[in-house]
């Protein structure tokens, strides 16, 4: 953040550890499938992190991954195969961000529980954008729903393309330009050491 940005709000991103779904490339919704020992790792490092970020906590079922319905634990290979077997995109692949998911959710709903929460963050935030409270957010959540949660950050239909990537177990960050609630931005090479 540059320093006519410094004390504004922020929210982290952090994407749980490894598994051997996320290794394989598997769609892992609701399946609860170990960490690697990688992934422990990983996020003890990310907790290292955001530890002075500890405060109120709330869970919401609005941050929960993409439902796959019936493409969880499925490589894309795998649901695009099935997918043309039964007709289906015959003018272009399987796009999980356009199509959404069979027996799953599409899109449009993603976007929409996206949107409470960023509403509710917005909510919280907007009174302080000097920094004259402590209210940055921190959300933990599987990768995919955290990539579309960056998109609906920054305005973006969750069909438009951009490409990006959270490893497992790292921290993204988001913040606003300009002290503006109604400036959202992604928030690149972050200083930890707070603001001070």
């Amino acid at each position: 953040m540059s320093d006519k940005d410094a004390g504004t709000p922020r929210v982290f991103l952090v994407r749980h550890g490894e598994t051997e779904w996320t290794i394989s490339g598997r769609y892992t919704g609701r399946s609860d499938i170990p960490l690697t020992a990688n992934g422990e790792h990983q996020v003890s490092s990310s907790a290292a992190v955001i530890k002075a970020l500890e405060g109120n906590s709330e869970i919401t079922e609005d941050i929960r991954e993409w439902e796959y319905g019936a493409y969880e634990g499925l490589l894309t290979a795998q649901i695009r195969a099935a997918r043309k077997e039964k007709g289906l995109d015959k003018e272009r692949p399987w796009n999980i961000w356009v199509d959404g998911c069979e027996d799953g959710e599409p899109a449009a709903e993603v976007a929409a529980r996206l949107d409470r929460v960023i509403a509710k963050i917005r909510e919280i935030q907007g009174p302080y954008m000097h920094g004259e409270k402590g209210v940055d957010v921190v959300l933990i959540a599987h990768g995919h729903i955290l990539r579309a949660f960056a998109k609906r950050w920054i305005g973006f239909e969750l069909s438009m393309r951009l490409p990006m990537m959270l490893e497992p177990g790292a921290v993204g960050v988001l913040s606003y330009e300009h002290h503006k609630v109604d400036e959202p931005a992604f928030l690149l090479g972050v200083n930890m050491g707070g603001n001070e």
